[in-house]
This record gives C-alpha cells, structure tokens and sequence, in this order.
C-alpha cells in the first residue's frame, strides 16, 4: 500500500511540525478524566486547561475514586491548588459558553471563589468575531505533557468505551442520566507538548492581553493507566483561527483535511460530530467519482445535540449527502451513527481522521464550516512516512474503533480487512444483526425551509467576512 503524503514542500496545512517522545490516542472520558488527573497529580510548575466549557461540578472517577484528592474537577484542582502553592493554575474558557453553564444550573460559586481568593485564575475568553466560539480543548502540564482533542471537561462527556446502557457513572451533576457519548483525544509529551504550551499561552495572551512566561518541565510526566502507542515521531500541529482585529485568518486544518481526502488510496475512515461542509463533501464526491477511488466511512451522531443546532446541521448533513451520493457510482461511501446494545444511539463527539494505514488527524475541528474558518481549532496529524511499525499503529486505531462500534474483536476487524477488504462491506454485514452495531443514515428529501436553512449557512458559516455579506444581503 503506497502511504499518503501531505505536501512537505509547502508549510501552509500545519502550523509546526515538532517530535513526541510519546503519543497516545484516547478514546473515550473516562481514560481521558482519570489520565489528566493523574498527570495533574504529577504537576511541579503549572496546568494551563483551554476549553470550549468548563464545568467544576463534574467527577473524573464517578464510578469510584481511585487517585487522591476530591473527585468533582473544580475542588480537585482548588485542592492541588492550596496544597501546592507553587503551581501556577489558569483555566481558559469560551466567553458565551458562560450562558450554558448556567443554564445547566452550574452555580459561579466556584469561579467567584477563585477569581476572589483561590488558587485557581479562570478567565473568560471573548477576543473572538461575533458568533464565533474558542472550540480547540488543551490541557498542558509543566510544558512537559499535553492532552489535546475533542474533549472538555464539562457535563455530558464522562462514558466508557462499552456505552453501556443506564450507566451509574454517567450522571449529570444533579444526578440525572445523560445519555451514552463517543470523544477522543491524545496525550503528547516531548517538543510536541512544548509547542502545545506555546499555543495554549498565545490563547491566553488574546483573551487577556498578558503573555505568560514559559513554565520550567524538564522532567518526566506520564498517566500511568495510558499506554503508549508512538514513540519518537513527527507531530503536525494544525490550526483554524478566524480573523479578528489584527489576527490574520488561519485554515490550516481545512488544507490538511482536503489534503487527506485527495491523497487516500483505499480507505478513509472519519469520526465527526457533523458533516456539513459543502467543501469537503465536494472532496469527498471528487474522489467517489474515481474509478479506483477509496471507500469512505464516516461515524456521525444520529442527530445533532440540540433542538436548534438540530435544525441547521441536520438539514445541512442531508445536502451534503445528496452531493456525495450522486457521485457514489460504486457504493463507496457511508455516512453510518453507533447505536448500543440496547439500541440506543450513541453521541459521537470524536474528530478522527484515518487515512490507510498512514494518517491520522486527530482534534477539536469537525467536517463543518465552522471548524474550517470561523472557530479556533487545533487538531495534530501523524503520518507512517513508511514506517511500517508507526503504519500498524495507525492501522490498530481504526481497526480498535470499528471493533467498538461494531462489537467485534479487534482481530475480527483486522482479518477483514486483511487483503483490501471492505470497511462498508462489514460494516453492512454486522449491521444486519441486531445489538451494538453502526446504522446507516437514512436518506429523505428536504423541505423548502430545510433546504433554505441548509444553504444558509447562518449557523454555520464559513469565514467572518462571508457572514457579514450574508446578514447584508438578508437585511436588504
């Protein structure tokens, strides 16, 4: 199998390309929360969180404490705090994502705690263009490890990777059941994670107009639950930043996506909350259109989170479809949602990306518009440059991911797809059973106002400057 290769000749699809010592992909809240409080403990110097939300009432263990200190975020890390008076402790937080936190009923106690007298400094970040949110979700320790990817510590995100029905440990902070939910994220140490501090303190440079000093981590953190699954590799960091003020507009991410989709030969295998870019569903048509093109499997939530968002992005996804399937002249392409063994469907927060088995991007940036131009992203990519053993990890992620939506053993997955086997074709024949399985999303015609909502692009819009034409031209 011939690797795809992004264009190493130009640097505009990444923003800097820096060596792990160690990278770990993590799948799923319940590894993420108990890891990050694991490296937390070993802090020396300082934790930099950067989020979309942040909610302190959440449990990182809530099936039981097994690390010291409180299990509920927000008194853990005021505990750390006061018992590590050196730590230097900031948290970096979306400035309208406020509104959601109290209507969850989150109380600001917490935070008018720390801003007060606590070890905590929680700021709220609101340099961005109107409408537009901070989504690229940090978490750096000491400049020595860092988590980046689509997991905020926030309600809602806690699960296992079985998506058990009725879980007891998936409970909101009144204690009411929350539904089963998909996310990933990596943990990175090395220059890597140095170069992620460094992004994570421009963040906070923006949103409060003081630059942080570099904070000291020249010794080893590690979770010691995590294992390690690339040693000494290349890291891409990619990077959206919509243009704001004197910020000029960044779309790394956007050229590394469309960069893979030209580039795979095989398989391509996506996690996305969304699918909602007329960009890449274009892409993505081009190459189903091919003779030899590759098959295309993407893993979306049943249905977007939200009466409102639902309404927009929905309609949106069905577009998309209608593009890529006109082109499908070889039944090439899936767009399927998880469902558990009771058959409930499972929320898929994840933004993965396989190529083959040689790329994988991984992040906070979905397959929608804002996630190309119009919210901060980060996402990193990894590639096999013809490595055989960095190609079999790559292979394993995908091939661990699909066993899970699939309930299959990871052999099971690697035996079929042994030998150009299919991805659609065991997806299709697992998904003929009842239980855990990925279910195709049924096709069907928009309404006239479904089909102006998903041309609109209000609710997802591209750049800033496309989204002050567009309320220009609606106004008149």
């Amino acid at each position: 199998m011939n690797p795809v290769a992004l264009d190493k000749q130009t640097d505009d699809w990444f923003w800097r390309r820096e060596r792990a010592d160690r990278l770990s992909v993590i799948i799923d809240a319940a590894d993420f929360f108990k890891a990050a409080k694991d490296a937390m403990l070993q802090a020396r110097h300082s934790i930099l969180l950067i989020g979309w939300d942040f909610d302190a009432r959440i449990e990182l263990e809530p099936e039981g404490k097994t690390l010291d200190g409180p299990n509920p975020v927000g008194p853990f890390l005021t505990w750390l705090g006061k018992r590590r008076p050196e730590l230097d402790i900031r948290i970096l937080k979306w400035d309208t994502g406020m509104m959601y936190s109290i209507g969850r009923g989150e109380t600001p106690l917490t935070l008018l705690r720390w801003k007060l007298s606590g070890p905590v400094q929680m700021r709220l970040d609101g340099v961005h263009p109107p409408l537009s949110t901070h989504h690229m979700k940090l978490l750096v320790i000491d400049e020595a490890l860092a988590f980046c990817g689509g997991i905020d510590m926030t309600t809602g995100r806690w699960d296992t990777r079985d998506h058990a029905e009725a879980s007891p440990g998936r409970l909101s902070p009144r204690k009411a059941p929350l539904g089963p939910w998909h996310d990933a994220t990596t943990c990175v140490t090395g220059p890597a994670a140095k170069a992620l501090s460094d992004l994570a303190r421009s963040r906070w440079a923006h949103a409060t107009g003081k630059m942080l000093g570099p904070f000291a981590g020249d010794f080893d953190i590690w979770p010691s639950d995590v294992t390690v699954d690339f040693e000494n590799i290349d890291v891409s960091i990619c990077r959206t930043v919509p243009e704001h003020l004197e910020r000029p507009q960044v779309t790394e991410i956007e050229r590394a996506t469309l960069a893979t989709i030209a580039t795979a030969r095989h398989r391509l295998y996506i996690e996305s909350q969304y699918f909602a870019s007329r960009r890449i569903a274009e892409a993505i048509a081009e190459r189903l259109a091919e003779p030899d093109g590759p098959e295309i499997l993407v893993v979306n939530p049943d249905t977007a989170d939200g009466w409102l968002e639902a309404e927009f992005m929905d309609s949106s996804r069905i577009r998309m479809m209608q593009i890529v399937r006109q082109a499908d002249h070889n039944d090439r392409f899936r767009l399927v949602y998880p469902v558990n063994a009771a058959g409930t469907p499972i929320y898929v927060h994840a933004k993965i990306m396989i190529a083959d088995d040689c790329l994988l991007k991984i992040g906070s940036a979905n397959l929608n518009n804002r996630s190309m131009g119009y919210d901060s992203e980060c996402d990193l990519v990894i590639e096999s440059e013809n490595d055989p053993e960095v190609a079999r990890r790559i292979a394993h992620i995908r091939d661990d991911l699909l066993a899970e939506h699939l309930d299959l053993s990871e052999d099971a997955v690697r035996d079929a797809l042994a030998d150009g086997g299919s991805m659609i074709a065991l997806v299709d024949r697992v998904s003929a059973t009842n239980g855990r399985r990925l279910v195709a999303l049924p096709m069907r015609e928009l309404t006239p106002d479904e089909e102006m909502l998903a041309e609109s692009n209000l609710a997802d819009p591209l750049r800033p400057g496309r989204l002050k034409r567009t309320f220009r031209k609606l106004l008149g």
